[in-house]
């Protein structure tokens, strides 16, 4: 107000003062601290030689003010010379935020300067009071509703000013009643199942869901609007919702309003507009039938569908709308599917970015799409997922682009972000089963960016010590087939992994291929040859003697050749190598030991992981291992080292691993293994609870497991399956995989060896 006055009583006196004008022969500024004189003859509108008037005299003072640069501006004439005095504003010498935690120090800076409020910009008190206002608006959307927040403004030398804020930030207000009034057909239990808001319960702590936020009701009113819609209540609608708080404002109170309306049924679907493909096709894509309820949500996926088989033909910007009529007096609705099919396009240019170790050649190879075709939205989202299949990325994204200048050409964008796909390491690890692990890899499966695959390693354990290399290059032809070999010496002793007690030294390696037969289906073959030397100690006590082990040796002998040949089949539908979401990979193997070896024998698995969305953050996953071994030939029993082993954190957890299984009477302390394995498992996995953003890297879920092996003269009973229970985490750090459960056993026979918690630091070869 003062400035204003101020301002009036100037021009009055400029009225006055200039009654008759005069020539600028000079300018002369008066009072300048920090700004420059050429700051003020920037702003000023009259310059030396012109003719100063009434009106110019109101110009000067009017911008020297919208500068914002002066508290105060005085215009005076000593003789020809013009004189304006002025008075600087302040300059903000230092901002400090005093006491919140809500918001960082830093942010908070980076926002201010955005808005012109930052050290060595001119101080407005207006502009003062703004931020204050802001920061309470940040704190109240975070549900902080007794904030206090105070300035304190120090005045400095050389007309500066330093800026203190303070903030009390209190503490969140939680909910004390939510109220739903209007519902008849669903009651409060049910419809506040699909809020996120709650009032609380003993995990609130942690989760923070009883906490008030305006953003977090107003995506709970919206999935209150799904609930209803997707439940035929075409005219359901939220009337009011009424937010009180307590008087010491810690406890918020909502009252929600709502009119459910009547419920409405489907009384017929059609399709209009220009139906590119047959009209049968299309309506079996359509998920919402005659005489059904209404759902907003089957409707969505209907138009869904067929944008994507439209764009399955060519047409990228399809557009189909969902458009109802509805008959208030029938309570029924009349759907029509009007279908737009827009341009048909083709593909101009593939772009692919964020590569800058793996080749474009590597990721070309796994394109369906291709350049100068009709786009296929579905080959460019196979594309994407056989890229993301790869294991060099932590993501891959797509986008469609228009191509200026034309309406039927397209360019799609590949953006991926590459992850480390190989590690060299030299360290130490340890695991429950392997004990303290010595371990020096070399492993890149993206050698130079070829996505070739070279595996180098030595790891040395209580129970394994093995030195291997290995090679394989996926694309060794242009029709995908891969050729690779691999070599390796394995030193094994069992009895330091909970068997009973024998030795193998066995070197060897073999050479493979893999034939692509489909999509998402291949062939494998490896040939290969095993050199093995089997110690069995002996020993004083007769209880650690193994009665089969010795009737080995004298059938079998304790030096072997053998000739293995492994064909297997391999089917890979996942969104994800690392962290899938959804599909399933599963492989089948028959690996026989050739007759032209010392022993013949033969061993078939099947294993599979199936993976499917059950919610925005969860999955739930199917495990099932299943194994089977026999002998042929000249050899009478299948080698007892073959044999498959069940228990631990990679089988049953729960259980010591590789502890479940035959016994033989009388000679208890250890497990021998079987020539029959069957095991698998149920899992819901989440991420990381009370996080805002889910890390890549760590998975947790909540397992069921099951599982057992059986000796070659027992047959397969359900009743000697094991059960287990438990959490479980699978953290891939930078030093390795970390695999953490916590489980609980819940069928266990006497010998049985359990282990509640299980752990593996760091990776075997």
């Amino acid at each position: 107000m003062k400035q204003i006055i101020t301002a009036l009583t100037l021009l009055w006196l400029s009225s006055v003062a200039w009654a008759q004008e005069f020539i600028i022969e000079d300018i002369r500024v008066e009072g300048l601290q920090r700004i420059s004189a050429g700051t003020v003859f920037n702003y000023l509108p009259v310059k030396v030689g012109d003719e100063l008037t009434d009106n110019d005299t109101r110009g000067i003072i009017r911008s020297l003010f919208k500068s914002k640069y002066f508290s105060d501006v005085q215009v005076e004439r000593d003789d020809g010379v013009l004189v304006i005095k002025v008075s600087e504003r302040p300059a903000i010498s230092s901002i400090e935020f005093i006491g919140n935690k809500d918001l960082d120090s830093d942010e908070l800076t980076k926002s201010l300067r955005q808005i012109g409020f930052a050290e060595g910009q001119v101080f407005e008190q207006a502009m003062l009071e703004r931020v204050e206002l802001e920061l309470q608006r940040q704190y109240f959307s975070r549900g902080k509703y007794g904030v206090t927040i105070d300035s304190e403004v120090t005045p400095l030398s050389r007309n500066r000013v330093a800026v203190r804020i303070n903030m009390a930030e209190g503490v969140v207000a939680t909910i004390g009643e939510i109220n739903i009034v209007g519902n008849h057909s669903y009651d409060d239990e049910q419809l506040l199942n699909e809020f996120e808001s709650t009032t609380g319960g003993w995990l609130s702590a942690l989760t923070k869901d009883n906490q008030y936020s305006r953003q977090k009701l107003s995506a709970d009113l919206e999935s209150l609007r799904s609930f209803y819609l997707d439940r035929g209540y075409v005219d359901f609608t939220v009337e009011s919702t009424q937010v009180t708080i307590s008087d010491d404002k810690k406890r918020m109170f909502i009252t929600i309003n709502i009119s459910e309306g009547e419920r409405y049924k489907i009384n017929e679907v059609r399709l209009a507009g220009n139906l590119i493909v047959p009209e049968e096709e299309l309506f079996e894509l359509v998920t919402i039938r005659k005489n059904s309820v209404f759902s907003r949500k089957a409707i969505t996926s209907s138009s869904e569908r067929l944008t994507d088989r439209l764009g399955n033909d060519g047409y990228a910007f399809a557009n189909v709308n969902a458009v109802p009529d509805i008959d208030r007096d029938a309570r029924e609705v009349n759907l029509t599917f009007f279908v737009d099919p827009g341009r048909r396009a083709y593909v101009r240019r593939i772009n692919i970015s964020g590569n800058s170790k793996t080749r474009d050649e590597v990721l070309r190879q796994e394109m369906r799409q291709q350049e100068s075709a009709w786009i296929s939205t579905g080959d460019v989202e196979r594309s994407r997922e056989r890229m993301a299949r790869l294991g060099y990325f932590e993501d891959v994204n797509v986008e469609t682009l228009p191509v200026a200048g034309t309406s039927d050409q397209v360019d799609l964008d590949f953006n991926v972000t590459e992850m480390a796909s190989g590690s060299l390491s030299a360290g130490i690890g340890y695991s429950q089963s392997d004990g303290i692990i010595f371990n020096a890899n070399v492993t890149q499966r993206n050698f130079f960016g070829s996505g070739k695959h070279v595996r180098f390693g030595f790891n040395n354990s209580r129970v394994n010590t093995v030195y291997s290399f290995g090679y394989t290059n996926p694309f060794a032809t242009v029709d995908g087939i891969s050729q690779g070999f691999n070599l390796f010496y394995r030193e094994t002793d069992a009895y330091e992994a909970n068997l009973a007690s024998y030795t193998t030294d066995v070197f060897g390696g073999d050479i493979n291929f893999g034939i692509p037969i489909s999509e998402n289906n291949r062939i494998n073959l490896a040939f290969g040859y095993e050199h093995t030397q089997l110690d069995i100690p002996d020993y004083v006590e007769e209880r650690y003697s193994i009665d089969r082990y010795k009737e080995f040796l004298e059938t079998e002998g304790d030096s072997f050749h053998s000739f293995p040949l492994t064909i297997s089949w391999s089917s890979d539908t996942r969104n994800n190598a690392i962290m899938p979401t959804r599909g399933m990979s599963q492989s089948l193997s028959a690996e026989v030991a050739t007759p032209i070896g010392d022993l013949q024998y033969y061993k078939l698995r099947y294993r599979n992981n199936w993976y499917t969305p059950i919610s925005d953050t969860l999955t739930f996953a199917l495990r099932t291992d299943l194994g089977y071994g026999k002998a042929y030939g000249s050899s009478d029993q299948f080698p007892f080292f073959q044999n498959f082993y069940a228990g631990g954190i990679r089988s049953v957890r729960g259980f010591r691993a590789n502890t479940l299984g035959y016994r033989e009477p009388g000679k208890e302390d250890r497990a021998l293994g079987g020539n029959m394995m069957v095991t698998g498992g149920a899992e819901v996995i989440f991420p990381l609870p009370f996080m805002k953003k889910a890390l890549r890297s760590l998975r947790l879920s909540a397992f069921v497991d099951v599982g057992n092996v059986y000796d070659v003269e027992e047959s397969f009973e359900a009743d000697l399956l094991r059960y287990s229970t438990g959490l479980s985490a699978i953290w891939i750090s930078p030093f390795g995989a970390m695999s953490f459960s916590i489980a609980a056993p819940l069928r266990e026979q006497p010998h049985d060896e359990t282990e509640v918690f299980q752990f593996s630091l760091g990776s075997t070869f």
